[in-house]
């Protein structure tokens, strides 16, 4: 959420598949609306190529696997195919040999639909390459996701008492969290 929250709530995560789903319908916009100028084999490939690349090798790894563990690279070639930069670079790249063409939003939308419609994000080594609750989140997320933040004490401890209303007077809310 900020440079020293680095989580996020179920409010704000789903505010933040919001506006991956704000991009999924501008792109599909403009794709809908050239449909006929669009290279249907360019657009299937560059579509594909993704999960080709960046899903299907994990997938698989984690299904042959004993006990749910692959290996990092795996994580890093997933987060690498599914990065806007990178496909930036792909699709700059493309525009540079080959020519500007709709084909090419096939790629915001297969990002921006991960991320929108089925909230994929970059994946951290710390979870489950597939999708699987981790406990320490949801316990975290129970305590975490329930406290305000101006009800913490300096140390960032929840007082024993709730706090009773703001007077004015004393440190502000930004103040007692430092």
């Amino acid at each position: 959420m900020d440079t020293h929250n680095l989580c996020q709530t179920p409010t704000t995560y789903r505010l933040l598949r919001l506006e991956y789903l704000l991009g999924l319908a501008v792109a599909a916009g403009f794709f809908v609306a050239h449909l006929g100028e669009v290279r249907w084999w360019v657009a299937v490939v560059l579509f594909a190529y993704i999960d080709v690349i960046g899903y299907l090798p994990g997938a698989v790894a984690f299904r042959r696997s004993a006990d749910g563990r692959i290996h990092r690279a795996y994580y890093v070639l997933y987060n690498l195919m599914h990065s806007l930069g990178f496909q930036g670079l792909v699709v700059g790249g493309w525009i540079w040999a080959v020519g500007a063409e709709w084909a090419l939003l096939v790629i915001p939308l297969h990002l921006c639909g991960d991320r929108g419609l089925f909230g994929n994000f970059v994946k951290s080594f710390t979870v489950s390459f597939e999708p699987v609750a981790h406990p320490a989140v949801g316990a975290a997320l129970r305590e975490f996701a329930t406290v305000p933040w101006y009800a913490l004490t300096p140390s960032g401890a929840v007082p024993a008492k709730p706090p009773g209303p703001r007077t004015g007077t004393g440190p502000q809310p930004s103040e007692a969290v430092r």
